[in-house]
């Protein structure tokens, strides 16, 4: 079997974004691969423990990665402030076509456009991909798990992170499946009686009260805070309200601009352009402005530049949402140049924890393998792009751990799933397979 076909049995997906299928990118060609370990989003270790306990299997990925696409040059990009975990990686890549590229601790670092030009000086152009640039990004648990496909192993487990309010802040190692309640109890319990979950992290996860939502392929953490922390209420608030108080407050001193990551490359995303269209409206909605299409939604502009705590990535958010209904498509061909303060207004990351309101809660979450052994798991059908898996075994079926339990119908765009444990498959609908371990 070649690499792709070996990836694609594993049902390996993007593990730190969106879950784009990792086969279909190994199908392309470019000149360089970039494994991704800058992990920018706040208090989440998962990819940092990676990279320090697994060094050499992701070298071993990138470099299979790189034979596949016909790169004849790979990096693998992580914060300079990680010193330990530096020498490490820079020991792993000794000998090999590999550099090492250090960042520094500013968010967000980990944005793919950002770390394109970072490493390479390129600009990806708007609407596009890495591709268009001679470039793959990978995120460094996805070369792990081509490590592993490669030797016949499929994607069974996941890596994640649980911080916050919680007495052992901890990264684990989990089947898919697992009940995020499982992971925070691994993890000491919350210290707070009225826990809210950021399910993927502070600036871009999602708000969730659900312990007992399922761990998937693309869940790169969670952190716990206090119903009344400052950002639960505020990102608790109705998508109406967020609205109301930026359509009567906001004064268009365009600092959610000049704090946008997208912007300061050199791309069309405006925030206070957007929020300048809640004023207009037609029939009660809303006129969303265009300048919302690129936006990468990292939540810089909401959550640290708004001077008067308004919500202009909810607004953007909005925005693209209703472009994407109509259809509009960037123009790609417009010239991209970065803005000469483009490096001088990074946020660093200190800065962005204590605006967040967060130092109490920066500490290690260092690696354990093993603490959650679950006696039964949700495998949710869809786990990232494309559609959801069909299941190929039906209710009481018997299966042993990786077993193939789902696939995406004949040529769609999808992933594989399989049996994260050995056990019963104790109920089949349509968003689910939820497997009983024996006893």
């Amino acid at each position: 079997m070649t690499l792709v076909e070996q990836v694609q049995a594993a049902g390996v997906v993007g593990a730190g974004g969106a879950g784009f299928p990792t086969h279909i990118k190994l199908q392309g060609r470019c000149e360089a691969v970039i494994a991704n370990g800058a992990e920018c989003e706040p208090l989440l270790h998962k990819d940092s423990c990676l990279l320090e306990h697994q060094a050499p299997q992701i070298v071993d990925g990138l470099k299979r990665t790189m034979e596949a696409v016909r790169a004849s040059r790979g990096w693998i990009a992580l914060k300079r402030k990680h010193a330990a975990i530096v020498e490490a990686v820079r020991a792993a890549v000794r000998g090999t076509d590999i550099g090492v590229h250090l960042l520094g601790d500013y968010y967000p670092a980990g944005d793919e456009f950002v770390l394109v030009h970072e490493v390479t000086g390129r600009l990806i152009p708007a609407g596009g991909i890495p591709l268009q640039v001679g470039c793959v990004v990978q995120n460094v648990e996805t070369l792990v798990n081509i490590s592993n496909a490669a030797s016949g192993l499929p994607v069974t487990k996941k890596v994640l992170t649980i911080a916050g309010a919680v007495r052992d802040p901890t990264t684990l190692v989990v089947p898919l499946g697992t009940s995020i309640r499982d992971c925070v109890i691994a993890a000491g319990n919350p210290t707070v009686a009225d826990p809210v979950l950021l399910v993927g992290g502070v600036m871009m996860g999602e708000l969730s009260t659900c312990l007992d939502s399922p761990v998937t392929k693309t869940t790169a953490g969670v952190v716990i805070l206090s119903a009344d922390h400052p950002i639960a209420k505020r990102r608790g608030l109705t998508a109406a309200s967020m609205r109301a108080i930026g359509r009567s407050a906001c004064d268009q001193c365009r600092y959610c601009t000049e704090y946008c990551p997208r912007y300061l490359l050199g791309y069309g995303v405006e925030p206070h352009q957007v929020m300048r269209g809640l004023g207009f409206s037609m029939v009660g909605e809303p006129s969303w402005s265009t300048w919302a299409g690129l936006c990468c939604a990292c939540g810089l502009c909401t959550l640290y530049a708004c001077p008067e705590g308004l919500f202009p990535k909810e607004a953007c958010d909005d925005a693209r949402a209703e472009l994407k209904r109509n259809g509009w498509k960037p123009d790609g061909d417009v010239p991209i140049a970065p803005h000469p303060m483009h490096s001088g207004r990074r946020v660093p990351a200190q800065g962005l924890l204590r605006r967040l309101h967060l130092q109490e809660f920066d500490h290690p979450a260092p690696l354990k393998h093993d603490r959650v052994q679950p006696a039964r798991v949700v495998l949710r059908r869809k786990q990232g792009a494309g559609v959801a898996a069909v299941p190929i075994v039906g209710t009481g079926a018997e299966v042993s751990s990786g077993a193939l339990v789902a696939e995406p119908p004949p040529g769609q765009l999808g992933a594989r799933l399989h049996a994260p444990i050995a056990g019963t498959i104790a109920s089949i609908d349509a968003e689910s397979i939820v497997i009983q371990h024996h006893l």
